[in-house]
């Protein structure tokens, strides 16, 4: 898969979790947790960050783009691993609001707002942790 395939399937998926974050909350009045808040701070600038990339065919996008998929990733799979009760609940972040653990949504039985999260910043993390720096071709 050439990078410019890469990048412009990076934008979509954060465009997706951008849009997908904003119907639950907005649309269907799912109120975030703290850490899906912090979630979004890692992925909301990603939309812009690979946009621009594309617009300004700019393949050195991953020393800005790198780093908040990690932090995505870490926060989402901690969330998870408090959302399964692999982690006590405790130690969540989530004192005041909606608790971390709340289950809001699960479409088919399984799939939750946190695991949308995580498989979100995974297929991101998947898509430019291989990514070539330099110019687009």
């Amino acid at each position: 898969m050439n990078d410019s395939l890469k990048l412009k399937l990076s934008f979509l998926v954060a465009l997706a979790g951008f849009v997908g974050s904003l119907f639950f909350s907005e649309l269907m009045k799912l109120p975030p947790c703290s850490l899906c808040w912090y979630q979004r701070i890692a992925l909301y600038p990603l939309v812009t960050v690979f946009g621009a990339a594309i617009w300004f065919e700019d393949g050195a996008h991953r020393r800005y783009s790198v780093p908040l998929i990690a932090l995505g990733l870490l926060l989402s799979g901690y969330h998870n691993l408090l959302y399964y009760g692999v982690i006590p609940e405790g130690i969540t972040p989530c004192s005041q609001g909606v608790p971390c653990t709340s289950r809001q949504l699960e479409l088919l039985g399984f799939v939750t707002i946190p695991l949308l999260s995580l498989l979100g910043f995974v297929t991101l993390g998947a898509l430019n942790f291989r990514f070539k720096s330099g110019e687009m071709k």
